[in-house]
């Protein structure tokens, strides 16, 4: 096999823990963009099983173009009415036709859209409150082709390339933990009111981080202003607990600062999301692969989420760069940052990069030439075994945002 280009080099760069300011987003499921990067990657695995089911194989698809539309909605304590409904717009390219079988690619992809919906948004009724409207086209025959070519390796339909780093840093795991705790089973039982559109802006200066989180508070189940102050109370307690669990920084929360009492304006919606009036989605425009979004670090600006699983390096390759930046990282120490940039060039096999650059902060406790060959071995090893990306991001055990 010919030796893969890979690049490991140390590096000097302050490391984000050692930085005066970090800055650290993460939009959670219910936030318009998220829910068009959930819609876009639920629709290309729904295709992947009905291809599988029906012929066998996958055929080429890119369902990376969902545009979410922001309805309009009255609400007040104890509830609302949505006025127009949400608009989905569901575009892409997808193999529409195997020899003489049509596949109906529009029918799965409004379905995988509903069903993502009734999933994950316990206060939106797909139903009355969303139009999905699906325009999915056919593929281009010069991507469909490159998608054909039997090689035991797929080869990229692109020329792209994926980042990432490890580890995360303990505001970024704070900010990331944070969403998860507020959108999980546990805490929606104890709080029904808080929405699934929940943003968590980090802050740290020095020592202190300061989080502000927006949360689409769900308006039926908050009868008064006085029910909706308790909540957020409550609520920020719950936050300051998850974050005595993740850092001894001192840490300050704040939920919904656009609130004015004195006018008894407060963020309330009918569905949990703000898509109910006027905020729109996009996919690309939200988390990267690991779940956040971070100024701080080197990232990509690909739309992961709605790509084929088999050879768009714009997904595969952002994923397989964090697997190879976690491993490094658990598997080394001495490191204090790893980050991986892995280029693709349009048709070579994508266990071929272009170049791997694998880039080190390290402390003072190992030498860099005894560490060097390691890290060319696990990026060579995650390389081999790209395939299995595209089977755990099939089975749902990747997400890229």
């Amino acid at each position: 096999m010919t030796k893969r280009n890979i690049f490991v080099k140390k590096i000097k760069r302050t490391p984000v823990e050692e930085q005066e300011i970090e800055i650290v987003e993460r939009k959670g499921i219910g936030h318009p963009d998220s829910l068009a990067d959930g819609i876009a990657d639920a629709i290309s695995r729904a295709l992947c099983k009905a291809y599988m089911d029906e012929f066998g194989t996958i055929y080429h698809h890119n369902t990376d173009q969902v545009e979410i539309v922001g309805g309009r909605a009255s609400v007040a304590y104890g509830g609302g009415q949505i006025q127009d409904p949400i608009y989905i717009l569901l575009s892409g390219r997808s193999t529409t036709r195997v020899d003489k079988t049509l596949v109906p690619v529009n029918m799965i992809a409004i379905q995988a859209a509903k069903d993502y919906l009734s999933r994950n948004m316990r206060n939106l009724d797909v139903n009355t409150d969303v139009i999905i409207d699906s325009r999915i086209g056919d593929s281009s025959a010069d991507l469909t082709d490159v998608f054909n070519r039997k090689h035991e390796t797929p080869l990229a339909n692109d020329t792209s390339f994926g980042v990432s780093f490890a580890p995360l840093s303990e505001t970024e795991d704070l900010v990331y933990k944070t969403e998860k705790l507020m959108n999980s089973d546990k805490f929606k039982k104890k709080f029904p009111g808080s929405g699934e559109d929940i943003k968590v802006m980090g802050l740290r200066e020095k020592n202190v981080v300061t989080l502000t989180v927006a949360d689409a508070m769900v308006a039926r189940y908050i009868p008064d202003l006085d029910h909706y102050m308790n909540i957020k109370e409550s609520m920020e307690e719950e936050i300051i607990k998850l974050a005595t669990k993740v850092t001894e920084r001192e840490v300050c929360v704040m939920i919904n600062t656009a609130d004015d009492y004195t006018r008894d304006s407060t963020y309330l919606t009918e569905t949990g999301t703000s898509a109910e009036m006027g905020d729109d989605g996009s996919v690309g425009r939200g988390n990267r692969v690991n779940g956040l979004i971070t100024p701080n670090r080197f990232m990509s600006m690909e739309a992961a989420a709605g790509k084929n699983p088999i050879n768009h390096v714009g997904k595969i390759y952002n994923l397989l760069s964090l697997e190879i930046a976690k491993d490094i990282d658990t598997s080394l120490d001495g490191v204090k940052e790893v980050y991986v940039k892995i280029l693709s060039q349009i048709g070579l096999p994508i266990d071929q990069p272009k170049a791997a650059d694998i880039q080190l902060i390290m402390d003072n406790s190992n030498k860099f030439s005894d560490i060097k060959g390691t890290c060319e071995s696990i990026a060579d090893r995650n390389l081999e075994e790209v395939n299995k990306i595209s089977k755990r991001f099939i089975a749902g055990e990747l997400t890229t945002f």
